[in-house]
């Protein structure tokens, strides 16, 4: 089972090289360190060979029917359809056996404290490993499950993990969604944290001398250097994180909000607060008012919109001003479309 475990990391490995736009075609010996790197924290060549890259690519155009090229221009490996991806394949039934072997390892310490908060995800992966290993159902027509597009970025956990535990320092590319261009960026990681199906990393950037948030998913080149650093402050990821709903947490005070929501919304929003300072305090026949105490952020306004017109916000004063010129650009994106 580890000899499997091993080769289906190491196409993963592989895989997210040849798709990474910022070093494109890495040769042979590139694609055996990045695996050696993964799997043993070291680049030497001890455990793994070029032979075995070979192996594992021949595998991967047999058993997935991965694009893989050779470019003799440029000395390396690429994809000959840029947007092909081995994340969005079904998984085989050497993966399937391999989760199943981590899934009985896992259900025994559901109960412990430590694995209590991944319980649902741990029944999640049970009930569609479950479903779809059997042979005579074609589970789509029957069962969706929720699912996300593949992002990328969480064969960093690992690494970013162990730097953390380490206090060692990290060096990476870093894509802007707003100019889409990379920029290196070199700091402490602190925490991770999911948010919507994506990871994120808190990092003391040494730059910009404060705690930035970064998306694995456009992360790139990441390294673990081998130089310790101490933060200039204390960071307690709780108490960070408190006020916060979503990815985003700001220096700044808390506010006192309350909404106004109807029926049917107070409902939803009962059954899944916003936040665990959420009251219901009061409530008629045809609406509730909820309080909350919070940071407001991006995430929340979107929030309160996806709700369109069954929750309004009272107060405070500024948040509801944002969602009234939020609503009235709305208006007129779709006015303009009548004329």
């Amino acid at each position: 089972m580890p000899h499997i475990k091993n080769a289906l990391i190491r196409f993963r490995i592989i895989d997210r090289m040849l798709r990474n736009q910022y070093k494109p075609f890495p040769s042979k010996g590139d694609l055996r360190e990045a695996c050696e790197e993964a799997l043993y924290g070291a680049n030497y060549g001890d455990n793994i060979c070029d032979s075995t890259i070979e192996k594992d690519m021949f595998a991967m155009k047999m058993d997935h029917d991965a694009p893989i090229k050779y470019s003799k221009r440029h000395g390396g490996y690429y994809y000959l359809e840029p947007d092909f991806s081995i994340n969005d394949i079904p998984l085989s039934e050497d993966e399937l056996s391999s989760i199943r072997f981590a899934i009985k390892t896992l259900q025994q310490f559901r109960e412990v404290p430590f694995f209590q908060e991944f319980g649902n995800a741990i029944d999640k992966i049970v009930d569609r490993v479950a479903v779809g290993s059997d042979p005579n159902n074609d589970m789509n027509q029957y069962i969706g499950f929720e699912s996300s597009a593949s992002i990328g970025g969480n064969e960093f956990l690992p690494q970013l993990l162990k730097a953390i535990r380490e206090k060692e320092l990290v060096l990476f590319n870093y894509q802007s969604f707003i100019s889409g261009l990379a920029k290196q960026r070199k700091g402490m990681p602190l925490y991770l944290k999911e948010y919507r199906n994506r990871w994120y990393i808190l990092l003391f950037d040494l730059e910009k001398k404060d705690i930035i948030t970064y998306g694995l998913d456009r992360m790139s080149d990441l390294e673990v250097l081998d130089e310790s650093f101490s933060l200039p402050l204390e960071f307690d990821p709780q108490v960070y994180f408190q006020d916060a709903i979503g990815i985003t947490a700001f220096k700044g005070s808390a506010e006192k909000i309350s909404l106004k929501a109807n029926k049917i919304a107070q409902r939803y929003i009962d059954s899944q607060p916003f936040h665990p300072s959420q009251r219901l305090v009061n409530q008629t026949q045809t609406h509730g008012i909820f309080e909350l105490k919070i940071l407001i952020s991006e995430e929340f306004i979107r929030l309160l919109l996806s709700y369109g017109g069954e929750v309004e916000v009272i107060e405070p004063a500024h948040l509801r001003k944002t969602i009234e010129e939020r609503i009235k650009y709305h208006i007129e994106i779709y006015s303009s479309l009548k004329k």
